[in-house]
């Protein structure tokens, strides 16, 4: 699905990922993990590299951006919702946005909102929702298009107990037909939901780990692999 040889991005003087080269198996769930400022949601946003190759979908970048984006459905962490709409006109609004035809847009949104648990809701006022089912509809515009790839970030946070065990199924029911990166800083819900996955330390890929045959404790994996590096006062000491 995603193949990334030497990948770096630069945020002017500032270097975000350094020469990251990984590949994304087609009909996967991938867990993203990494301290604050680790490079996740540089990787979340691949399509803008600074240097590197990327392939989405089999479409080179730049050289096929637009078709690469046509393949990717996102979910920020902050959902771009608009609450003086409602779920259908939201969703109806974001398929239009993703040039789906004007024809298939009633069928693409009915879809969306089948799989995301949103049939019930369609007709009320966004504002009106609770956080937990705010998230559904951000995944479901996320799912509008029939992308093969959906990016998720952080797409528990500030949600209750129930609201998060609903959510973790659903992003399991979705890595049946989709490949799927969640991005989260929640070690167990990487595990609950993931088969892999990649682990960022300052900019770089320490690990992809298949979490089925790990035999540690992703937790004690993680510290180790991102433990920031000793200093040369330290190393003296």
């Amino acid at each position: 699905m995603i193949e990334v040889s030497h990948l770096t991005k630069k945020y002017g003087n500032r270097l975000a990922v350094d020469d990251i080269s990984f590949t994304v198996e087609d009909g996967v769930i991938y867990g993203l993990l990494g301290p604050n400022g680790a490079g996740k949601s540089t990787i979340m946003n691949i399509l803008a590299a600074t240097e590197g190759q990327v392939t989405v979908a089999g479409h080179p970048l730049p050289e096929e951006a637009d078709a690469a984006k046509a393949c990717v459905g996102y979910l920020p962490e902050q959902p771009p919702l608009y609450p003086e709409m409602t779920v259908a006109e939201y969703l109806d609004f974001a398929a239009e946005l993703k040039g789906v035809k004007k024809a298939d847009r009633p069928a693409q949104v009915q879809s969306a909102a089948r799989r995301t648990g949103l049939e019930d809701v369609l007709p009320r006022l966004i504002r009106s929702l609770s956080k937990g089912y705010r998230q559904r509809v951000g995944v479901a515009q996320a799912l509008l298009g029939s992308p093969q790839l959906i990016i998720l970030d952080e797409p528990t946070v500030g949600l209750d107990p129930a609201q998060v065990i609903e959510l973790r199924r659903l992003i399991r029911e979705l890595g049946r037909t989709h490949t799927v990166i969640l991005s989260s800083h929640i070690l167990s819900e990487v595990k609950a939901v993931c088969d892999k996955a990649l682990i960022l330390s300052q900019g770089h890929l320490a690990a992809v780990v298949d979490l089925a045959a790990e035999e540690r404790d992703l937790e004690e994996l993680f510290l180790e692999l991102t433990a920031p590096e000793e200093t040369s006062d330290k190393k003296e000491d």
